[in-house]
């Protein structure tokens, strides 16, 4: 049988919660291959405690008919089973705002005018600048393997097992003795037993997933929160690498006291601070979520940070995702980030609404009585009186998004798991293989000293699709 590890990426985020990323690797039954199209992990990391929770739903399709996971951590972890549709309210909770303005569908029919922008509506603007030695061999056969089974149980429908491994070849024998077969090397294993983690394994019950009509699966896993304590908020990126062909794609919700990033060349900044350039110029009431004090307060280091993005060859096109460079690398996109208040645990127990409601003028009015000659004068002049009313209460529009009733009443799910006072930070990153040679660290938002707060739930002009 042939053991296939697949990447599976931490959000963060709530990035599910996880401090370390303990990174999912698939395996699979003999003649088998399982590709992973998406990766999404939830992240909470408490720095005081040092403790790390993270929830994580792989998503594959494949021909296996046994999947599994192994999942190394830096100490053992403590597993529950999460809500299925956990990511979907976590995707619902963090759509993006935007502004809306009140707009009569009547009155132009009844006194036809030209167009016109409200004070404070967004101008719309087109593009912004800027092996092992042989020896070892006989020396493995005489030893029993040094494999201690720590934990085995069952979460949800997955059963799994908690191991200790003291040598690589000896993980690598029990995969086989227990009809798995590691493809990768032996190296990438030892890179975490050298360094004393943990190893979950977890075999995934094939009921949960859809039949193709060649037989085979696809479908994501129950969700599974992972808690354990780590020293550092670290994402075990390097064990994904040997299921990766080209490029895999994972998104983080990290929940955390301060808002997080990738460090070095990995991280936001390079297309967060030019797409606040860019909607600086076209935003005459300002940039929101304080991005105007973030441009201030790293002015200084605006341009090496330009300078090194030039030579990593990042450029950044207003309303469009980033493209890869040469070398087949994209810049990290953020996606939302706010610290949260009062409100936003409130959405989750409908006592706060979950958008702001934009006023009809033309309410109580019909397209008969913008026809009717009689009334439509009077009609024109209430409608009127009701637009300069909202123009008046809210100069700059009401922030507003959409979702299903039924969504928004399911976001209760997330309540116990989002924490007000602290941050959420989501962002996605597209990695090539050759940016997989270590694992992933997360940190602190910060960038040669400034410490970044801003938030960012609001679409701007420039924010790409």
């Amino acid at each position: 049988m042939r053991l296939r590890l697949l990447a599976l990426v931490a959000v963060l985020a709530l990035c599910l919660p996880a401090t370390t990323h303990a990174a999912c690797c698939y395996f699979s039954a003999k003649n088998a291959d399982i590709l992973q199209p998406a990766q999404k992990v939830f992240i909470t990391w408490d720095p005081e405690k040092k403790a790390e929770t993270f929830t994580v739903q792989p998503k594959f399709e494949g021909n296996a008919l046994d999947f599994g996971m192994v999942i190394p951590t830096p100490s053992q972890p403590k597993l529950h089973e999460m809500p299925r549709d956990f990511f979907k309210h976590l995707a619902v909770y963090t759509i993006m705002r935007q502004r809306a303005f009140a707009d009569s569908k009547l009155l132009p029919l009844i006194e036809p005018q030209p167009d016109f922008f409200f004070p404070g509506a967004p101008v719309p603007v087109a593009q912004a600048a800027n092996g092992q030695a042989k020896g070892q061999v006989a020396e493995r056969e005489k030893r029993e393997p040094a494999i201690k089974i720590l934990e085995a149980g069952t979460v949800g429908s997955l059963d799994y097992k908690i191991i200790e491994a003291g040598h690589a070849d000896d993980l690598f024998k029990w995969l086989k003795d227990n009809k798995y077969t590691y493809s990768g090397d032996e190296a990438t294993l030892n890179h975490y037993i050298q360094k004393k983690w943990l190893f979950t394994v977890m075999k995934i019950d094939t009921a949960q997933m859809k039949r193709n009509k060649d037989g085979s699966f696809n479908g994501e896993v129950t969700p599974t929160r992972f808690s354990f304590t780590s020293e550092k908020l670290v994402y075990p990126l390097k064990i994904t690498q040997i299921s990766v062909r080209e490029k895999t794609e994972a998104l983080f919700y990290v929940q955390a006291p301060f808002k997080c990033d990738l460090e070095g060349d990995k991280s936001y900044q390079y297309t967060w601070v030019p797409m606040l350039q860019a909607a600086s110029g076209c935003m005459p009431s300002g940039i929101p979520g304080k991005g105007g004090m973030w441009l201030e307060a790293f002015k200084g280091g605006i341009p090496p940070l330009m300078q090194r993005a030039q030579l990593l060859n990042f450029s950044f096109i207003a309303g469009q995702r980033p493209a890869p460079n040469a070398k087949g690398h994209i810049p990290t996109t953020m996606e939302f980030a706010r610290k949260l208040d009062a409100r936003d645990v409130g959405i989750l127990t409908g006592q706060a609404p979950y958008s702001e409601h934009v006023p009809d003028p033309d309410e109580g009015f019909t397209l008969a009585d913008a026809k009717d000659k009689e009334r439509a004068k009077a009609i024109a002049k209430v409608i009127r009186a009701r637009l300069a009313k909202s123009q008046k209460e809210r100069p700059l529009g009401y922030l507003v998004r959409e979702a299903p009733a039924s969504d928004v009443k399911d976001l209760q799910q997330l309540t116990g798991h989002i924490i007000e006072n602290w941050f959420i930070t989501k962002f996605r990153k597209i990695f090539a293989r050759d940016e997989m040679n270590d694992d992933l660290a997360i940190v602190p938002a910060r960038y040669n000293g400034a410490e970044d707060t801003s938030e960012y739930e609001e679409l701007f002009p420039v924010s790409p699709p």
